[in-house]
């Protein structure tokens, strides 16, 4: 029989590429790491890693058994959930991440009615960038996250993670209300010569951007960083730069910023661990935030 937590660990090393990364994810030491997946290769009968230069990388059988090893552990998370639902009363603890638009937005609501309704959850929120949520979510320090990407810059599927759509939102260029643009091509193309306010390199926010403006023919002329959009707003509204901003962003941006439709769309999705989405807390949490949504949507909605 093959052990179970031995078979987390060859999933995480085929997700991370090294022992040594595995056995910081697990605070494990990579020795300990080695001799565990030495052990699931007795177990298995077969050759699952191999050495190439440094590295250990896995066999055709190895990447096999983590295919399996996904379906395993998303069974076990099913099992947990039917379980979890067969007990009485909604009880426990369920950690919930989140995005700071969605922070600010939509979850102090869900929170609100959460502990409301079902006063023995016990909530503790993460504000965390969403690439770093579904490692959060399999080594289990989230049960429930709030993940984005934009139609621009798509992210892959990860077969760890099941997630619903949530919301799709507008996103904004936006401008100094003196700032004249440049003419034709577009809104985008129109602020070529304008300095650009983006995301920190490596963001998903900073892609969009860029991709953006190549689309329009240019690539930005970047002079500030910053993650945070009422910080990029301020600096938009002081006249320092054009920025992109999403809907949830750009709610009451100071006097002295245009906000000008784009044809992007940034998307956001509710996520749990694969198999756990019958678990009543997390069907709780999951049901809370799609109301608090739905309400803060209709409330921002402008009156006919």
């Amino acid at each position: 029989m093959l052990d179970v937590r031995r078979l987390r660990l060859l999933r995480d090393l085929a997700r991370l590429g090294t022992i040594a990364a595995v056995a910081e994810a697990h605070t494990y030491s990579a020795s300990a790491v080695s001799q565990q997946l030495a052990a699931l290769q007795r177990e298995a009968g077969v050759e699952l890693l191999e050495r190439t230069g440094r590295r250990v990388t896995l066999t055709p059988a190895g990447v096999s058994l983590v295919e399996h090893a996904e379906t395993v552990l998303a069974a076990l998370e099913a099992a947990s959930a039917t379980l979890a639902a067969a007990r009485s009363g909604l009880r426990g603890t369920v950690r919930i991440g989140a995005f700071p638009t969605a922070m600010r937005t939509l979850l102090p609501a869900a929170l609100v009615a959460l502990a409301r309704d079902r006063p023995s959850l016990d909530l503790m929120v993460r504000e965390l960038d969403p690439v770093d949520m579904p490692d959060a979510l399999r080594d289990r320090s989230l049960d429930v996250a709030l993940l984005h990407d934009y139609d621009l810059a798509p992210v892959a599927p990860d077969p760890t993670v099941d997630s619903e759509p949530l919301l799709d939102e507008t996103v904004f260029l936006a401008v100094p209300a003196a700032m004249p643009g440049g003419s034709g091509g577009g809104p985008v193309a129109a602020f070529r010569d304008a300095d650009w306010i983006l995301g920190a390199p490596g963001t998903l926010c900073h892609t969009v951007a860029v991709r953006t403006c190549q689309a329009a023919g240019y690539t930005p002329r970047t002079r500030h960083h910053t993650d945070d959009f009422t910080a990029v707003l301020a600096l938009v509204a002081a006249g320092l730069g054009v920025a992109l901003v999403p809907g949830l962003g750009a709610v009451s941006p100071p006097g002295g910023v245009r906000l000008i439709p784009l044809p992007t769309t940034r998307r956001t999705r509710i996520a749990y661990r694969r198999g756990a989405g019958g678990h009543p807390a997390v069907a709780a949490c999951v049901a809370a935030i799609r109301s608090a949504t739905e309400d803060y949507l209709s409330a921002s909605a402008p009156s006919s």
